[in-house]
């Protein structure tokens, strides 16, 4: 909606100058008093399953990210950012401001529908979709008159919860899956995920050869040039490099020739198109220089979970898709390679360039940093993050946060169903089906080899109960017990017991 001006008499116009030229002169208070800076644009980028040692800066060998390291150079780099094992938690949490486990979307929208019914207990239940009653960081600042964008993946429910219905002027590719078909144009058709057939809406009229990375990249400049004068919050949700692990073939026989045996990445494929999303940053940091809008823009870029370690074999892949040493694991674990993830933070006349921050932080923190940069009052609900102005004005300051909680009570390649929690270098994993903890200290253990649980039993024990007393308040939805899950068969006692 366009805001008509409003206009005055002409010799109320004239009072107004006389009176300003004078408190010019005369040095009066009236003088300082100035228009309020316009408020910042924001353009979040959010990757999909990058791990945390998939870029340049943060010590990847293979990959190639001299955007996002150029990125860094000039932001705060978190290396202690965390998100929540799978993607739609980090999705809702990053909209709301609070944990998945008190919105109760705590497995991908598909995945809440049935879990696996063969294994020890019944995944807790989920919801499929972002309720309404949740307002969400594109909601306060369309409230506020920001232009508000998502162009890529959504993932949080049906078409009745589309990011239309949660805050959003323009969707651009949105739905309710987690996956394109494809990274080709025309990004639809069957047989990668069974007989439904999938599409990436309102990216037509592409042509042959046109990628996926690339096409949103496109749409997003688009949303900067159509904003005009308006403050825009950009929300680039790539799929990249979630499967299927497709890149452009110029560039995978570029990284294969580049492997080499003692390299942490070995996957040609996936490097390609970390390489394309590079670029797409690249782009959009020239275009928002180009429009002359750098000085007034935030941008963010993280990912929404740890990189993924299983094997694309449907896209004849036979090596893991990428790797997050030194951290443990992957997507869906609770260990720091399932939840660490990448996270710059570029604020123009705020952040202290080349600066990395040590400090535990979360996605949930986003949401207050960023109204709190657009002048929003912070909402009247329990938020679970904090304002991170205090970090990126100092990276050594500190936050008023004693533990981070994780929560995922579902089954995945890399895990049972499990909570965790890291209070300062100490990080706790309990897991569900056994109730066997362990314990490790980050700080001498970062890859967590060394279980401490036995040899700490104390320390344990007052994490457990932190960890179950977080639950509580939140109130964590818990697996149950499955009753058709056949019961371990009890040992004869008459028979020696096996060696």
């Amino acid at each position: 909606m366009t805001m008509k001006r409003l206009r005055f008499p002409a010799r109320w116009t004239a009072v107004w100058m006389a009176m300003l030229a004078l408190s010019r002169l005369a040095g009066w208070p009236f003088a300082a008093a100035q228009t309020p800076p316009p408020r910042p644009n924001i353009v979040l980028i959010l990757a999909d399953d990058l791990g945390w040692a998939d870029l340049g800066c943060y010590g990847a060998d293979l990959h190639e990210t001299p955007n996002l390291d150029r990125l860094a150079a000039t932001s705060v780099r978190f290396t202690s950012a965390y998100a929540m094992p799978v993607c739609s938690p980090t999705r809702a949490a990053l909209m709301t401001g609070r944990h998945a486990a008190r919105v109760h979307m705590t497995i991908w929208s598909e995945g809440s529908l049935q879990g696996p019914q063969n294994r020890q207990l019944l995944q807790a239940e989920s919801l499929h979709s972002l309720p309404h009653t949740e307002t969400t960081l594109a909601k306060h600042l369309q409230d506020a008159g920001y232009l508000t964008a998502l162009v890529g993946k959504w993932h949080l429910g049906d078409a009745d919860h589309y990011p239309e219905t949660h805050g959003f002027d323009v969707n651009i590719g949105g739905t309710h899956w987690g996956a394109p078909q494809t990274f080709w144009w025309p990004y639809r058709g069957t047989g990668r995920f069974g007989p439904e057939y999938r599409y990436v809406p309102h990216l037509e009229f592409g042509q042959p050869g046109e990628y996926l990375t690339d096409r949103l990249t496109d749409e997003a400049l688009r949303v900067i040039d159509q904003a005009g004068d308006k403050p825009f919050f950009l929300y680039l949700a790539h799929h990249a490099p979630h499967t299927p692990i497709e890149a452009k073939p110029d560039d995978v026989q570029h990284f294969a020739a580049k492997l080499r045996p003692e390299m942490r990445h070995q996957n040609a494929v996936y490097a390609a198109m970390v390489k394309s999303l590079d670029e797409s940053v690249g782009r959009v940091l020239a275009h928002l220089k180009q429009c002359a809008l750098s000085e007034n823009t935030i941008v963010i870029f993280a990912s929404d979970n740890g990189g993924y370690v299983g094997v694309d074999r449907q896209a004849g892949q036979t090596v893991p898709v990428t790797n997050n040493a030194p951290l443990r694991s992957g997507k869906g674990s609770c260990y720091e390679g399932g939840v660490r993830v990448p996270l710059l933070i570029h604020w123009p006349g705020v952040t202290t360039a080349a600066a990395a921050c040590d400090e535990p932080v979360v996605v949930m923190d986003l949401l207050p940093t960023l109204l709190t940069a657009a002048g929003v009052p912070a909402p009247a609900v329990q938020l679970d993050g904090l304002d991170l102005a205090p970090l990126l004005k100092d990276p050594a300051a500190r936050l008023a946060r004693d533990a981070l909680f994780f929560h995922y009570p579902h089954y995945y390649p890399t895990t049972t169903p499990v909570s965790a929690v890291r209070a300062g270098d100490w990080k706790l994993l309990e897991y569900f089906e056994d109730e066997h903890l362990e314990l490790y200290n980050l700080q001498d253990d970062l890859s967590e080899q060394a279980d401490l649980a036995a040899a700490q039993p104390d320390k344990a024990g007052q994490l457990r109960a932190l960890l179950h007393q977080w639950r509580e308040g939140v109130g964590a939805a818990l697996p149950s017990a499955n009753p058709n899950f056949p019961a371990k068969p009890r040992l004869n006692r008459s028979t020696p017991a096996p060696k």
